[in-house]
């Protein structure tokens, strides 16, 4: 079976560690619904690395990066 690394559903401490950030930050971008590509399952909030890549391709996490006070 050949799996594509980037299909891999990974949790938020993984997602904090490939964007360089910290876990609170991630689940305050959750929270503010800043677009970040987060998907619940059951009580977890897992991420798809093509999505996280994408998403910060597309400038959107700028914008969440901003919205910090």
């Amino acid at each position: 079976m050949d799996i594509n690394i980037s299909d891999k559903w990974i949790s938020i401490e993984c997602a904090a560690e490939y964007l360089d950030v910290s876990q609170d930050t991630i689940r305050n971008w959750i929270r503010k619904n800043n677009g970040i590509p987060a998907h619940r399952i059951g009580k977890l909030w897992k991420f798809k690395l093509s999505e996280l890549d994408e998403w910060v391709k597309s400038g959107k996490s700028a914008h969440a990066e901003g919205e910090r006070k």
